[in-house]
């Protein structure tokens, strides 16, 4: 018995940190202070990459990695690029026009990005307002529990706006819907199922992507409607900060940005969760998800994404990879040149003696007969085999240990990897194949879980992680001679 050694030229992605932005605030009119206490919150509300082999097909992806490394001036400059967690290179029931697995940001043809101005105003209502009112301003409306303050935003000529939310509405650029967990395991039958209520709002973030190098990406709460609105209603939280509103919205947007240090087999743990407001700025998190007062400001962080954050929609989880780090990571041939030097290797199954191969990305949509199974209490590769049946466990027909036994899947999303090695541990219980590095990270990675609860979960799948520390590595039994 020994571990097939795939080797792959291994090169960690650095996934740095630098809080290099100082928050610029603007004034207001001075009648906006009779509605705020000393503490700023409204008085009515109490304070408390591989080979060149020559495959049939080329995925989205190879087309993105070609426009992020491209230097030609008539291809489009990459900003990044958001995956959502829990999918495995596409949704569980397909991509469909907005609605996908990815985005990638690039630069547009004219600039869309807006700012706000230092003009807000009071009003009874968000109808009293021409700014509100109007198809050719966007604003953002904060309203209290007598009054609304409008603030206008402007065009801004040196950024370009992308927004995403659960709206198929034109203003929305990445339609993301929740994710159930395992939906992308193919020996699941889950493609179509959809919670009944979803958490994730309509228009729940947006991102502004400076048009020079380097090209800049800041994220903020909610988005703006058909209306070219954002309207914070009476529960959201909000308040007033030397002169400018600003609030949350009413689940959240949290932020995780990787340690100043890169991701290395040394150094693989995230930072911890914050949370984005309206206005970009950073704030601790809430007593509970939608608690109507906001944390305390964290005044040496900023909104800017750096290759590696997670963003939390409250129901499904993104992925930002920075388009320098797309040049580096894994690409979708190096996936497929892992599963064929893999199944070069003729790993035998030890009872059935009968070869196992993974199925190549494009039929892997349901088990196969040379489908690779793994005990997950001792990491032996088997073939699928009716043996040893303790209840809902099974009890390896080599070591004698008893547990789970599940079909070992490859890996598919390039994105979810933190290096280049060699496809050596699966994750458990799911049993997503990827590299050591990469299980480690996720395996250690805190992700939120419905309203308050946070648990590490497999990138592929969503499925929750079980046990310590949460991965196993592959013992294949090779093939024999003669």
């Amino acid at each position: 018995m020994k571990d097939i050694n795939i080797q792959m030229e291994e090169t960690s992605m650095p996934m740095d940190v630098e809080h290099s932005s100082t928050f610029h605030h603007q004034k207001t009119q001075e009648s906006c202070d009779t509605f705020f206490d000393s503490n700023g919150l409204p008085k009515d509300i109490k304070a408390n990459d591989f080979s060149d082999m020559d495959f049939a097909s080329t995925s989205k992806h190879e087309e993105i990695f070609k426009s992020a490394s491209s230097t030609h001036k008539d291809d489009p400059i990459v900003y990044g690029e958001l995956i959502v967690l829990g999918t495995n290179g596409c949704l569980p029931g397909g991509d469909r026009g907005r609605r996908k697995s990815s985005f990638t940001l690039q630069k547009r043809l004219k600039p869309n990005g807006v700012k706000p101005s230092n003009k807000q105003q009071v009003f009874e209502k968000p109808t009293h307002s021409d700014a509100f009112m109007s198809k050719e301003h966007h604003s953002v409306s904060y309203t209290l529990p007598r009054n609304v303050i409008v603030v206008t935003y402007e065009s801004s000529s040196t950024t370009d706006m992308f927004q995403i939310g659960r709206s198929t509405e034109d203003p929305i650029d990445f339609v993301v819907m929740d994710i159930l967990p395992g939906a992308s395991i193919p020996s699941n039958q889950l493609k179509s199922h959809q919670p009944q209520q979803s958490t994730i709002s309509r228009f729940s973030c947006r991102i502004l992507c400076e048009r020079e190098p380097p090209y800049t990406a800041r994220i903020y709460a909610a988005g703006f409607d058909t209306s070219m609105n954002i309207i914070l209603g009476e529960k959201a939280p909000k308040w007033k900060t030397d002169g400018l509103m600003d609030g949350l919205t009413t689940n959240g947007i949290l932020l995780m940005k990787p340690k100043k240090s890169s991701m290395s087999r040394q150094s693989s743990e995230p930072a911890g969760w914050k949370e984005v407001s309206v206005g970009g700025r950073i704030y601790r998190l809430r007593e509970t998800r939608s608690a109507q007062h906001p944390g305390l400001p964290i005044t040496d962080e900023d909104n800017i994404l750096e290759d590696g954050t997670l963003i939390d929609l409250c129901g499904a989880t993104l992925l930002w990879r920075s388009a320098s780090s797309m040049q580096r990571m894994p690409t979708p041939r190096h996936i497929d040149r892992l599963i064929e030097d893999i199944n070069l290797e003729r790993p035998q199954c030890p009872v059935g003696l009968t070869t196992l191969a993974f199925p190549r990305r494009s039929h892997a949509n349901r088990p196969s007969e040379k489908q690779p199974w793994v005990y997950l209490a001792c990491g032996h590769v088997h073939g699928r085999i009716d043996w040893g049946r303790r209840g809902e466990e099974r009890m390896c027909p080599l070591c004698r240990t008893i547990g789970k036994y599940v079909p070992l899947w490859m890996g598919n999303e390039p994105a979810f990897y933190n290096d280049r090695g060699p496809p050596t541990h699966c994750l458990v219980p799911c049993g997503h194949v990827c590299s050591e590095v990469t299980a480690k990270f996720w395996a250690l990675t805190p992700l939120p879980h419905g309203t308050q609860a946070f648990n590490a979960a497999c990138p592929f799948c969503a499925t929750q992680i079980e046990g310590d520390p949460g991965f196993v590595k592959l013992i294949w039994q090779p093939m024999l001679d003669g």
